[in-house]
């Protein structure tokens, strides 16, 4: 009697926390997305795996001569060991040394560009501040290829490259510039680097902003120089950025594929991203193989930065003392490095515009002279017969443009609504559960997609899809583009709920007032900016995204930047820069937009 009541008292009592568990909305948040997005990122990884031993029809199956579906090792041996007309080296090898090379490249760039702009924005009397603030993360805003056009557009000459034509710097000034300057590794790093830089300035001007300057100070009483100051005191204290910095831009510089395609087929300089789209139909097994080492560099890189990172535990740079900083004097060099930044800036991030505007309405490439220019490629109608192009209708009165930006807006649109709605929760969930082990693993669950390369994020759901029939179209679009861009509202709902003290929402909890009324009515509105900002920046992302799309739409016309691709392929140059100017006008103008409605900004969204 006394054991059944004993038994009866510790069900009661399991129960008991088990309700007090669940009546907790956090923890059945934390819960929920610990199985959604375990379902939606580790399971379509171990598919990614098992695509790569994984026989697969058509010419892969008769080169292994095995049967559909079989197990095999044939696609490691093949990509890997394959001496034959140097296939490995070829497919692998030189790829993988080229990316390599790039995203270093990319990453010291964008660091030292960034970084740079960053101290004299923070730490000195620059001129044109406000200026160089507000333009800096334009080249971000814009898609990546938009440089690698503006590059191609500018410099490109009939002396380099197959079915080249001559670039404004060739046909107006008659300067010719070599072909390492205009095609190849030294191009892409440095587009790389510009385009990523925005992430150097926001992240190191923040912490260059918050750090205490009695270090500085006390050195500057010692009669320091000023550059040991920097190198001794600055730097290592803003190391922790600077390592953030390199992780986000090798990361995203690895998967690049779109400046590698405009600044590297010509010359058939490949990178693993290009490589890895060229064999996914072809030979899909060793694809997966490249998108998982791909994978495993993302990891490596994060590791090391963890490691570099945790080798000292804390980087204190908010404290009670005064934060007043003594800027540095410029003296006479200030105008000339002012007006050289703005011109740079402007170079970076105005000019593409207008150089994609100018290519978009001559008739014969390489001449800029007003009688061999035309809006037709915009406005104008049978253009077959006249121009001698591929599509009747400039792009303007093309059907197939209107359908694609209609399915990019929604595409964008629905992908933002999911991820921003879920990356709000989850920072909720995270932020009122902090500490424990159900927010450590959800936390890191919801970051992971970002440190997947966005084409090998697109092959795992590639693969995916490929067990699932109904898994196909704008649904698998907006899937991909939900989950992977979910890290960055993620990001900002976490921040937005750290800075929201508890004693607001315990008030509402007090009164009666249920959950969702609260979030509604109380914790949305208050930190209303950095919320919308988790919206902004997917829909931004989305909407000039390539890479993660490339290898899941049905057809090349089914949103506008692989229209774009397709029309620069065919030598199309006009439509492609057409349609690239389109693009950009989007994009900033929804930016611009909610900006203005709302007062979210994108910086928000990249550093919450």
């Amino acid at each position: 009697m006394d054991e059944a009541r004993t038994q009866r008292i510790a069900l009661n009592r399991i129960k008991g926390k088990t309700l007090a568990w669940f009546s907790k909305p956090a923890n059945v948040i934390l819960l929920v997305f610990l199985l959604l997005l375990a379902a939606l990122t580790l399971y379509p990884l171990l598919s990614l795996l098992t695509e790569t031993v994984t026989v697969h029809a058509g010419r892969e199956a008769r080169a292994a001569k095995q049967a559909v579906g079989d197990l095999t090792f044939y696609h490691f041996q093949r990509l890997f060991a394959t001496q034959e007309n140097e296939y490995s080296l070829i497919q692998f090898y030189e790829p993988f040394r080229n990316t390599l090379l790039v995203s270093l490249s990319a990453s010291m760039i964008a660091i030292l560009f960034g970084g740079t702009v960053a101290f004299l924005v923070m730490r000195t009397n620059l001129k044109y501040v406000k200026f160089v603030s507000a333009v800096f993360t334009f080249p971000y805003i814009m898609p990546s290829w938009t440089l690698a056009l503006f590059w191609e557009n500018f410099f490109k000459n009939v002396n380099i490259g197959l079915k080249t034509s001559n670039g404004i710097m060739a046909a107006v000034f008659g300067v010719y510039m070599p072909e390492w300057f205009v095609y190849g590794g030294f191009p892409i790093a440095l587009v790389l680097g510009l385009h990523y830089a925005p992430y150097a300035f926001i992240l190191i001007g923040t912490m260059l902003r918050n750090m205490d300057a009695s270090l500085e100070e006390a050195a500057m009483i010692l009669r320091t120089r000023r550059l040991r100051i920097i190198r001794c005191i600055t730097l290592p204290v803003v190391r922790p950025a600077i390592m953030s910095t390199f992780l986000l831009v090798f990361a995203s510089s690895m998967s690049a594929y779109s400046v590698p395609v405009f600044l590297g087929s010509p010359v058939r300089f490949y990178m693993l991203s290009t490589k890895m789209k060229s064999l996914i139909d072809s030979y899909p097994g060793q694809a997966y193989i490249i998108a998982s080492v791909m994978i495993l560099l993302g990891i490596v890189i994060l590791l090391l930065n963890q490691r570099v990172t945790s080798s000292r535990k804390h980087f204190t740079t908010v404290t009670g003392k005064s934060r007043q900083i003594s800027r540095i004097d410029l003296g006479r060099a200030n105008y000339p490095l002012a007006i050289l930044l703005v011109i740079v800036l402007l170079l970076v991030a105005v000019t593409p515009l207008l150089t994609f505007a100018m290519e978009s309405v001559i008739i014969k490439a390489g001449d800029y002279t007003p009688g061999n220019m035309t809006l037709d490629f915009w406005i104008g109608t049978n253009l077959t017969e006249r121009l001698d192009q591929g599509d009747s209708t400039g792009i303007l009165l093309n059907p197939k443009v209107w359908n694609a930006l209609g399915y990019s807006l929604g595409l964008a649109a629905l992908s933002a609504f999911v991820a921003g709605t879920c990356g709000i929760l989850v920072g909720y969930g995270v932020a009122k559960r902090r500490g424990s082990r159900l927010a450590n693993v959800v936390n890191a669950l919801s970051f992971f997609p970002y440190l997947m390369p966005s084409l090998a994020f697109g092959a795992i759901y590639l693969a995916m899809s490929s067990r699932i029939p109904w898994l196909r179209g704008f649904l698998l679009l907006a899937l991909v583009g939900s989950v992977k861009y979910m890290p960055f509202s993620s990001r900002s709902g976490l921040n937005a709920m750290l800075q929201l003290s508890g004693e607001i929402e315990e008030a509402a909890v007090i009164t009666g007032v249920p959950w969702w009324k609260r979030m509604l009515r109380v914790v949305f509105p208050i930190q209303k900016s950095s919320f919308l900002s988790g919206y902004l920046m997917p829909m931004v992302s989305c909407m000039r995204e390539l890479s993660l799309f490339v290898l899941l739409v049905p057809t090349s016309n089914t949103i506008l930047t692989t229209m774009l691709m397709q029309y620069s392929e065919k030598g199309w140059a006009q439509f492609g820069n057409a349609i690239n100017l389109l693009i950009i006008i989007v994009v900033l103008l929804v930016n611009f937009i909610v900006n203005k409605l709302t007062g979210a900004s994108i910086d928000k969204g990249v550093g919450g």
